[in-house]
């Protein structure tokens, strides 16, 4: 089993890897960016925005429904349908033309967001299905890291096929190399034969059972958790993405076209984007997926305060490697704590449902950021809204680990710090079931004021 379930994995990242075309969107926004006579197609930054930011709301959307349809037929299936479409979105993306933008919206927008919807859908839960609920965060962190790393490779070659070969013959070669690459991939995703044991050990005790085992979709919405969590992922990536969206036009802007290395700031970012999704999965594992939540969130908020202040390039590094390295924690830490919370029976439907917060902010946080550096020719105001709501998030990470419940005839508040290895919230109606559970676990804290 255990060899199996590496080699899922691993096909996972593999296939994330191809998948992740979508965060080098930035190299070729940039070159859409510039006039004719410079291999551009002269189109505002708000314009080069729209495909990258159709993408990612069709990804998000997508991932409902490819959800469902890996729990029923298997990640196979759906993972090859999207390797087909993703190529086929980058191949139509490449007719594209100065006046027409419609084949780059429906190529690359629709088709394209389609197919990684598909994908990113199959990988993450088969892998998952394959260990102990102990390792959770590790494998996902794992196979989420493919999709994150993919800007390292893609960036580098973007620049090189669009100085070569133009915008359209490069969105054709990425399409037919990454289909063929993909579906190979896609054969490899399978979910085990039977559910995989818990292991005993220490790792196993600082593990929890969910809240109920293996709750349906209509189960999860019934609890305050999803929407707290649901907000949260909505306001990482307004940060997250709106910097890998315009990163290499963000560093042309702040240092005044002095520096001409954009894309290696977006191979960096990529780099720390995987390493965070590794670490802070892992991390997490021990510390709890709440606290590990709220620490990264806190990081990202600061380097979005200062990041208008970036002007050089040690700053866009140290920039890069903070946004990437959040960013790709938050990736890792929402679907491990779907799994946590709800079971991994029906996570592909749960955490596709969660994951249409990650579209709610990849629309918002590029969009935003190219409207106002559109009206302002400053990036600055779109910074300050994302780290307002990076520290929003932060709260309702913290608050979750309080419960407080008020007996008027009594006289009596009670507050209870739900604060446990896992940073698993108290809810309603679970009390006694979890005290029989811990046995001899530490209560947590409790505080009554008469």
């Amino acid at each position: 089993m255990g060899k199996k379930g590496w080699v899922v994995t691993l096909a996972g990242m593999g296939l994330n890897l191809t998948l992740g075309i979508l965060y080098a969107w930035s190299m070729f926004s940039k070159q859409l960016t510039e006039s004719i006579e410079n291999n551009g197609f002269g189109w505002s930054k708000t314009t080069a925005t729209l495909p990258y930011t159709i993408a990612i709301a069709v990804f998000a959307i997508v991932m409902v429904p490819a959800g469902r349809l890996q729990d029923r037929f298997g990640p196979r299936i759906v993972a090859t349908a999207g390797a087909l479409l993703a190529g086929s979105g980058l191949i139509v993306a490449g007719f594209a033309s100065p006046e027409n933008i419609f084949f780059a919206v429906i190529g690359f927008g629709v088709l394209g967001g389609t197919g990684i919807g598909l994908g990113y859908a199959s990988a993450t839960p088969a892998a998952v299905k394959w260990f102990s609920s102990e390792k959770k965060g590790l494998i996902v962190g794992l196979v989420v890291g493919g999709f994150g790393l993919a800007p390292v490779y893609i960036a580098p070659l973007s620049k090189y096929l669009l100085g070569t070969y133009g915008i359209g013959n490069s969105f054709r070669i990425l399409g037919i190399a990454f289909m063929v690459i993909a579906v190979a991939l896609a054969q490899f995703i399978k979910n085990p034969p039977a559910p995989i044991p818990s292991q005993k050990g220490p790792a196993a005790a600082n593990a929890v059972k969910p809240l109920q085992n293996d709750c349906s979709w209509q189960q999860m919405l019934r609890t305050p958790s999803f929407y707290s969590l649901y907000i949260q992922f909505a306001c990482a990536a307004t940060a997250g993405l709106m910097i890998i969206g315009h990163l290499a036009k963000i560093v042309s802007v702040q240092s005044g076209n002095s520096i001409k290395i954009g894309f290696v700031f977006v191979a960096l970012l990529a780099i720390f984007n995987a390493g965070g999704r590794v670490v802070a999965g892992l991390v997490s594992d021990y510390i709890g997926r709440v606290v590990t939540i709220a620490l990264v969130c806190t990081m990202q908020s600061l380097v979005m305060f200062f990041f208008p202040l970036f002007t050089t390039v040690n700053d866009f590094i140290l920039g890069s490697a903070v946004v990437g390295f959040n960013y790709g924690a938050c990736l890792a830490l929402f679907p491990a704590t779907t799994a946590d919370y709800w079971g991994t029976r029906n996570l592909g439907m749960n955490y596709g449902i969660l994951f249409t917060s990650w579209g709610v902010g990849g629309i918002f946080g590029p969009m935003l950021a190219g409207k106002i550096a559109d009206a302002t020719g400053s990036y600055a105001f779109a910074y300050s809204v994302a780290s307002g709501l990076l520290l929003f998030a932060v709260f309702l990470a913290m608050i979750s680990y309080i419960n407080i419940s008020v007996n008027i005839p009594e006289r009596e508040l009670k507050i209870k710090l739900g604060k446990s290895r896992t940073g698993k919230p108290v809810e309603v109606g679970t009390e006694e079931r979890r005290r029989e559970e811990r046995g001899s676990e530490p209560r947590p804290s409790e505080y009554q004021i008469r």
